[in-house]
């Protein structure tokens, strides 16, 4: 069920009030086929696996957890200029992001891969407190401006 899953309003993102609302009719409803006499132990099972399910959601110390992985933090960006071989571990252990473009004449090679002149190439490790440890590049003979975040 998605219906109102919104950040805005309701539930702030949670589909929790709808699905309680949906749980209470559905158990109104099993109780007045109860008063026709009709046999709702299907009904009943059905509910009791839900709410069971209903105790295994989030409580508010896992969703505090969840907050305080999620909390912002500061990262530094850097800049080189290499016309050599090397690599971004060489300024920082982890990096978060780096870019390389070719401003020289002559090919580089990033990677293991022939970057040409005028060429540039984007890296992100993009989830949450994923990064890398290594980017090797040769810019001999040419010119590299590498820019990382870490």
């Amino acid at each position: 069920m998605s219906v109102g899953n919104l950040n805005t309003q309701g539930g702030k993102g949670t589909n929790f009030p709808y699905q309680f609302k949906v749980l209470q009719g559905l158990q109104c409803v099993c109780d007045q086929l109860k008063e026709l006499n009709i046999d709702t132990s299907a009904i009943e099972a059905t509910l009791l696996d839900i709410e069971a399910a209903i105790g295994d959601l989030a409580t508010e110390a896992t969703l505090q957890v969840v907050e305080t992985n999620t909390t912002g933090v500061a990262r530094t960006p850097g800049i080189i200029r290499p016309t050599a071989a090397g690599n971004v571990n060489s300024v920082a252990a982890t990096f978060y992001s780096v870019s390389v473009a070719n401003v020289g004449t002559i090919n580089g090679i990033v990677l293991g891969a022939t970057i040409k002149p005028g060429e540039v190439l984007n890296f992100s490790a993009d989830a949450l407190n994923n990064y890398f440890t290594s980017f090797a590049y040769d810019a001999t003979g040419t010119e590299f401006i590498i820019i990382y975040i870490s």
